[in-house]
């Protein structure tokens, strides 16, 4: 009698699906600041001074920033670049059609959503929310021989920090340093900031501990250029 077949070999069980953590889609662009651009631009410096602890020294008004910030072509005097962000992609037809600047548009899958309580405060005519700003202009090396630029403010609001932002708006000033041919990108960062200071050395900057501010203001700023 001929041997029994043996018993087919177990099914192997169904390997369970691996599906990849869920992520939050957030669109960022970084585009020149316009007049329009003022009434957020002076809320952001507002909050800069209050982080800084120096609203004692603060006395900017929109209608200060609107009649100093917008006098030259951008890279030539002072500059403002936004950066906005938005759950859905930015339209075709929102996008800043300056000549000067390409806006840079990015999207960054978080895994987190963010909760933005000014959300309505910082909403911008095209419906996208500005999350900070970096002003700047240009300078000169004469060690070089060549201009660069000054970055006066570089601000991100506190419910978009450590994500990256505050990097891609230096980066944006870098590449247009690079782009004009200029020497270098400077700034100041105050001394009891050791996040920042961390963030700027990670980034390759240098920090100047020799160096120290030197600044005429105020009363005696009226008493020198008065005197004879």
């Amino acid at each position: 009698m001929a041997a029994a077949a043996p018993p087919p070999a177990p099914t192997p069980a169904p390997e369970p699906a691996t599906s990849l953590p869920e992520t939050t889609p957030l669109f960022t662009r970084i585009r020149l600041a316009t007049p329009s651009d003022v009434p957020h631009i002076h809320k952001l410096i507002h909050q800069m001074a209050v982080f800084e602890r120096l609203t004692h020294l603060f006395s900017a008004t929109e209608s200060s920033l609107s009649s100093t910030l917008f006098t030259s072509p951008p890279f030539q005097s002072f500059t403002v670049l936004l950066l906005e962000a938005s759950p859905t992609p930015f339209l075709n037809s929102t996008l800043n059609p300056n000549p000067f600047y390409k806006p840079i548009t990015k999207l960054l899958n978080l895994s987190n959503p963010i909760n933005d309580p000014e959300s309505d405060t910082f909403k911008t005519l095209d419906g996208v929310t500005v999350v900070g700003f970096v002003l700047f202009f240009p300078n000169y090396s004469t060690f070089l021989g060549k201009p660069g630029f000054y970055v006066e403010d570089l601000f991100v609001r506190e419910c978009y920090r450590r994500k990256g932002f505050g990097r891609m708006l230096l980066s944006a000033v870098a590449k247009q340093a690079v782009k004009m041919e200029y020497g270098r990108v400077e700034w100041v960062v105050l001394d009891w900031n050791v996040n920042a200071i961390r963030f700027y050395q990670e980034m390759g900057a240098e920090v100047l501990n020799e160096w120290r501010v030197c600044r005429l203001t105020g009363e005696a700023l009226q008493a020198y250029g008065g005197a004879d």
